[in-house]
């Protein structure tokens, strides 16, 4: 019974009951007065270096994976004034043809794991799943949230299994995908937010961009308030990452608005900030042009 009551003491620590409409007015706030200060070209190169460039398709194949890579590798020097996306995001079979390729300075290999996109398998697929990753050359792995568990408020065993896959990543950052297109309130999204931070989580994440709606601004909002308030109490900096539907430059701007504004310009990188994205990289390119 104190394992369990150990969760729920957690919980207790940060202010969960929050109001969706408080957390919509305060967005819609932050973005009306800060975001036009953020909308500038130096904002949008940075931007572009905070990219997992992800390629996840059911028709991926080996040879798009390579030539995916080889366009990373192509823009390596081409611009001077902009430094490369943070990372290549793909399934875990396709890590080591992405370390085989890929030849630019400073660009991670990310993989999602774990059951990825609906996290429902046995903890020991997710585990070795997330091993292999690992061992092919993963740097970074992205799991979901068991939410079947999380759900029925079985926090025990949503705990222990990130717990487990942290152990398994060994060296490698985990992100953990709440998916909040799935949670919808901000008051599931920040318990949720709590119970990964305590499990270990070097990035909390929002989507799959799969099933559920993709990353709305009030779920970040909710997520950096949870990071900023974990960070306070125990000094541990851990990332953010927007993913789900993120295409312009305006949406791009408007998520480092909100991490700008609740975490500060020191989690306004790629070591701290993340966007999860196909269309963007191009989309930036085109804006600073």
């Amino acid at each position: 019974m104190a394992e369990i009551n150990k969760y729920q003491d957690t919980l207790k620590q940060y202010k969960t009951d929050l109001k969706d409409a408080d957390i919509t007015a305060k967005v819609q706030e932050i973005i009306s007065k800060k975001m036009a200060g953020n909308n500038t070209l130096d904002v949008y190169k940075k931007l572009y270096t905070c990219i997992d460039l992800t390629t996840l398709n059911t028709t991926d194949t080996k040879e798009d994976v390579w030539k995916f890579t080889e366009k990373v590798n192509d823009f390596e020097g081409s611009r001077p004034d902009i430094k490369n996306v943070a990372a290549i995001c793909v399934y875990p079979n396709f890590a080591e043809v992405v370390k085989e390729a890929l030849t630019a300075e400073d660009v991670k290999i990310a993989c999602v794991s774990g059951g990825f996109p609906t996290s429902q398998t046995f903890s020991e697929v997710k585990i070795a799943e997330t091993a292999l990753a690992v061992a092919n050359g993963a740097d970074e792995i992205d799991i979901v949230l068991n939410l079947g568990l999380f759900l029925e408020e079985n926090y025990e065993e949503t705990c222990e299994e990130i717990d487990e896959l942290k152990h398994a990543c060994r060296n490698a950052h985990l992100k953990v995908i709440l998916e909040t297109g799935a949670l919808k309130s901000a008051s599931l999204i920040m318990k949720a937010s709590v119970l990964a931070l305590y499990s270990g989580a070097d990035f909390l994440k929002t989507s799959t961009g799969k099933v559920y709606e993709g990353a709305t601004l009030e779920a970040a909002y909710v997520m950096c308030n949870a990071i900023k308030e974990y960070h306070n109490k125990t000094g541990r900096k851990v990332g953010f990452k927007a993913s789900g539907g993120i295409a312009t430059t305006e949406d791009a701007v408007k998520y480092y608005t909100i991490v700008k504004e609740v975490l500060g310009d020191e989690w306004c990188n790629n070591e701290l900030f993340r966007i999860g994205a196909s269309r963007l990289a191009q989309n930036l390119l085109d804006s600073i042009k």
